[in-house]
């Protein structure tokens, strides 16, 4: 969750990256002086794609969502402006005027800038997800600047499926596999639900954090990116352990994590309100 936060500072035109406190939060290890711009492959590119000031990000909507709704922009709960959530708290309703620079299809160029009215849910507690409301409709932003949504499934995904992570903050795509779910993942003083782990291709960074996990199939989005275990250290920020159903913990050195969003999905309802009534299983305030 720590591994994924743009709290990277790009330095000269070497594009290395040097980590700032802020993006302590889950975020992927291998060298952000490897990254590269990777244009849009084979289908899903990025489009509906935003970059944080110290994260990645997308714009989404969900199965009921209307072109006259107020947009949302999803990220992770450790990307926060105001720094990371506590373990079990839940934050609604919460003003905000945060930007994000909205990037056209080939990652190359900015359309504009959307900018935030409120928090309109994040958290850390069982998943790692923040969802802000923007003070302009989907209509208004694909009329504004010829971008859509990516629509949130609302479908568990299943092992093996073919995925791609799409960077905003780095401009970069990752293309790989579901591995497996992950019972527990536990970072520091979090614990994650039914984690995503990537196959090996997917090796994630800082500034990732927060970037959408589609499905290659359905070009619907499945997850969020949001930590790797970069040292090979047990449970501590930035190396997340992993905990099976007996209890027994496993470390994973190099390995990169996402969580899903179809419970965010299931409880998106009319107007691009978080619903958090008896038929979601998000955790409440």
């Amino acid at each position: 969750m720590t591994r994924r936060l743009a709290a990277v500072a790009l330095t000269a035109a070497v594009g290395v990256a040097t980590l700032t406190a802020a993006e302590a939060a889950p975020a992927v290890a291998a060298r952000a002086a490897a990254v590269q711009h990777q244009g849009p492959q084979k289908g899903i590119d990025f489009t509906g794609i935003v970059a944080l000031s110290n994260c990645s990000g997308s714009l989404v909507r969900g199965p009921r969502s209307r072109d006259t709704d107020a947009a949302l922009v999803m990220t992770n709960g450790h990307c926060l402006e105001s720094g990371m959530p506590k373990a079990g708290e839940v934050i609604v309703d919460k003003g905000s005027s945060r930007t994000f620079t909205l990037l056209d299809r080939t990652g190359k160029k900015n359309l504009g800038t959307l900018r935030a009215t409120r928090i309109e849910y994040a958290t850390m507690t069982d998943t790692d997800v923040a969802i802000y409301r923007l003070d302009a409709t989907y209509a208004a932003i694909e009329k504004r600047h010829g971008a859509t949504a990516l629509r949130l499934s609302t479908a568990r995904p299943h092992d093996g499926t073919a995925i791609k992570v799409v960077s905003g903050y780095w401009k970069k795509i990752y293309t790989c596999e579901i591995d497996t779910t992950v019972h527990r993942l536990r970072e520091a003083g979090w614990t994650w639900k039914d984690s995503i782990r990537y196959t090996p291709e997917c090796e994630t960074i800082h500034g990732t954090s927060g970037s959408p996990v589609v499905d290659v199939r359905t070009r619907q989005v499945v997850g969020v990116n949001n930590t790797g275990n970069d040292d090979g250290e047990r449970c501590t920020l930035n190396n997340p352990c992993e905990v099976d159903r007996d209890g027994d913990v496993t470390v994973r050195r190099g390995a990169h994590y996402a969580q899903q969003t179809y419970l965010l999905a299931r409880c998106l309802g009319k107007d691009s309100d978080v619903v958090l009534g008896q038929a979601c299983a998000l955790p409440r305030p």
